[in-house]
């Protein structure tokens, strides 16, 4: 008998064994196989490395610098290039575990395969060459560096592939995730308090409960006016900072364009610098995010813009009134099938990878959720569109004002503000969404019924109803994110009253808007210095949820607790600025980004005495009192290897010089994540070529903590200083450091 039991045991051990085994090794097997672009074309590029890393890619024709984008992006960040591959063919899960799945299956759940393939091959011919042109430079490098590869079988990938990461991602610059998010949990879209839901937290269960023949009951959806993609987990808004300043206002007839992206520092929507010029006319210097051929904002020779998100309501969601079997939903009195598919999502948990079974489901609406309250569809802007792949690539080579305007006015790019600026003193800014062109008389902002096809919109709104301004007379504009009614100062500014109700516009601001909108109104020369004074303000308004903060915390009776009252009386003395001079910066900047979180997520206002307590506590706990100096707590931090570097920084939450977000490390510091990142200063003197600067928090190989540039611009960020841009050929061969050619012969 103990025998028998020996051998059960053994071939126990065996059977988990092989389980574990293929638990391990599934994934790659199952996973499609990828296919490389069809053609056979040959790519060369030449690859001039600045002397801070930045690349500077040539060749012949574009395709053969877009294949050189992709060689030169995985030399320095390979890491994330393969997280935004994998999202791109719905594998992200197998690398990243949970919140890798939620992403996938928001992938199956939009249909961004889908939509890249009825949309690629009908893109103009040479946007579909830059699209297989930069798929072909990933494969090689991956083909060449085995070692760096995350997943087995990622690669070979096509344009199409690329092409698909776009459809995924752009939907959530909007803030489609505050819709999708609750409704998958099954959360109610609430009217006054916007779900604090980030896109990391979506879940990937839907109930499958039908709901049955009923009318379905309006809920606000007011959250469709929500957060971006790219905003941190704790829901604060990623903003940005853009400026232009006409030449009769700049003091020295000098145009002048301010480029303030606040993006994440790492990671697949973290600015990526490039120059990059060919022989077909594409001159460009600027930065984009990886799993792009083109950058999405900088100069060309005469022109250039910067973006900065927006939040139109370009989202809308019905109820479908639905069948007792839970298939069919009614339009116009007519039953229709619920199109239905089962995916496999790959949930990695350690050493190995779970296959998760999910189902998701679509009308003719759109994507639809299921949940405990009924089945929800779901439409947006720029749905089912893929127009801006071929948009971006036309502004990057085009030439004026006229032509700009014609590339935007396809409304092809779904959302965010561009700000303009051009050789010829033009300025301009572009409140740029593909809002839907909704029928009159509905309610939008509440669930609509899902049985009527009228509701069904097809098209956007036309181009010229979108706000807009070029050439105020004030000389001067700016964004930071905020509503587009403030943009150019008293006397410039466009009237809420000039765009209809319907259209969802935003009217919220931010301190930044106050702040910017202040300072330009009261400086009648901005030239470059007070241009760049006015940048890296660190200041706040006394008004909106900063003045609401500081009003509740004056308010509290603290008599019962000593600690607590020293901490008012500190907070009495604070100067309004986050420049790490006075004794309050420390204590106001862990007060201030829970309100602003609050703020932007219609949230409640967090309770100031708990907030008063957590943020002394955490003072007192890492550096025994209350009022150290913000440049030891705020810190801006590369920790790894040869080149590690832990810098002092400035700035705060929703200030002109953003340090937004940050993580709290082991010793109680606060290592900023997300706010400035890529920033550029571009200029137009008469008479003169293009010139511009810019600058990055980190370096250009921010995940290779062997390379120098892995933390080279951090001195520099650090002290409000920019690098200098090699924009043209001469400039770049004179500093370069390196110099290599790359071909797929």
């Amino acid at each position: 008998m103990k025998k028998f039991f020996a051998g059960t045991g053994f071939v126990l051990l065996a059977l988990l064994l092989v389980a574990f085994i293929a638990l391990a090794t599934w994934e790659p097997f199952f996973a499609q196989d990828g296919e490389a672009p069809a053609s056979d074309r040959t790519y060369t590029a030449e690859i001039v490395r600045s002397e801070f890393g930045v690349p500077h890619i040539y060749g012949e024709t574009d395709a053969d610098v877009a294949y050189g984008v992709a060689i030169a992006h995985a030399e320095d960040d390979f890491f994330t290039l393969q997280d935004v591959v994998a999202m791109a063919r719905g594998r992200y899960g197998a690398i990243a575990g949970q919140d890798g799945a939620q992403v996938d299956y928001v992938y199956h759940l939009l249909d961004a395969r889908g939509t890249a393939e009825r949309h690629f091959s009908k893109l103009p011919q040479d946007t579909q060459d830059l699209f297989n042109a930069y798929a072909t430079g990933l494969n090689q490098y991956a083909e060449e560096h085995p070692e760096e590869l995350k997943l087995g079988n990622l690669f070979p990938v096509n344009g199409e592939d690329v092409a698909a990461g776009f459809a995924l991602r752009q939907p959530f610059f909007f803030g489609l995730n505050n819709v999708i998010g609750p409704l998958v949990a099954g959360e109610p879209l609430n009217p006054e308090f916007g779900p604090p839901i980030p896109p990391e937290d979506l879940g990937i269960q839907p109930s499958g409960e039908p709901i049955m023949e009923d009318k379905p009951k309006p809920a606000d959806k007011t959250v469709a006016r929500a957060l971006p993609l790219h905003m941190g987990e704790d829901g604060a808004l990623s903003g940005s900072n853009a400026f232009a300043i006409a030449p009769e206002k700049s003091g020295d007839g000098v145009t002048r364009l301010v480029s303030n992206s606040h993006q994440p520092l790492r990671g697949g929507v973290a600015w990526y610098e490039m120059v990059v010029e060919s022989n077909e006319g594409w001159h460009y210097a600027g930065a984009n995010f990886p799993g792009s051929p083109f950058p999405f904002l900088g100069h060309n020779e005469t022109i250039g813009w910067t973006n900065t998100v927006n939040r139109p309501d370009m989202v809308d969601v019905y109820q479908l009134v639905m069948d007792e079997s839970g298939t069919r939903y009614r339009l116009d009195g007519e039953w229709r099938d619920l199109e239905s598919k089962t995916v496999t999502l790959p949930v990695r948990f350690g050493p190995i990878i779970l296959p998760i079974r999910r189902t998701v489901h679509r009308s003719v609406h759109g994507p639809v959720i299921v949940n405990d309250e009924g089945a929800f569809a779901v439409r947006y802007g720029g749905i089912d569109n893929l127009g801006q792949l071929d948009a971006y690539y036309r502004l990057n080579k085009a030439k004026d004002l006229t032509e700009f305007k014609s590339i935007l006015a396809r409304m092809d790019i779904p959302s965010t503000n561009f700000i303009y600026a051009d050789k010829q003193g033009n300025i301009g800014y572009f409140y740029n969404a593909a809002i839907p062109d909704r029928p009159k008389g509905h309610d939008w902002r509440n669930v609509l019924p899902g049985d009527d096809s009228k509701l069904i919109w097809t098209d956007t709104v036309d181009f010229e109803m979108i706000p807009q301004l070029v050439n105020p007379a004030s000389g001067w504009l700016f964004n930071a994110n905020n509503s587009p009614f403030s943009a150019a100062g008293e006397g410039s500014d466009l009237s809420p009253d000039s765009v209809p109700a319907e259209m969802g516009v935003e009217l919220k601001t931010t301190n930044r808007a106050r702040r910017a909108a202040k300072l330009m109104e009261a400086t009648p020369v901005i030239d470059r210095a007070n241009l760049e004074r006015i940048k890296y303000d660190t200041g706040y308004e006394r008004e909106g949820y900063v003045a609401q903060m500081f009003d509740a915390v004056t308010a509290l009776d603290l008599s019962d607790d000593a600690e607590l009252a020293e901490a008012q009386r500190l907070m009495a003395s604070w100067d309004w600025t986050a420049d790490s001079v006075g004794g309050a910066d420390s204590l106001v900047l862990l007060m201030i980004k829970p309100f602003m979180s609050a703020e932007y997520q219609n949230k409640p206002e967090p309770d100031a005495r708990e907030e008063l307590r957590r943020s002394v506590d955490h003072l007192m706990d890492h550096f025994g009192r209350i009022d150290p100096p913000m440049s030891d707590l705020l810190r801006l931090r590369q920790p790894l290897g040869p080149y590690a570097k832990d810098l002092p920084l400035d700035g705060g939450s929703d200030t002109l010089r953003a340090s937004t977000l940050w993580n709290v490390d082991d010793d109680g510091r606060l290592a900023v994540r997300h706010g400035d990142s890529f920033i550029q200063l571009v200029e137009w003197e008469p008479g003169q070529r293009v010139r511009s600067q810019s600058i990055q928090p980190y370096g250009a190989a921010t995940t290779r903590p062997e390379s120098r540039h892995y933390s080279d611009q951090m001195p520099l960020f650090t002290r409000h200083e920019l690098k200098p841009v090699h924009f043209w050929r001469v400039d770049a061969l004179e500093n370069a450091t390196r110099r290599k050619t790359v071909s797929n012969r």
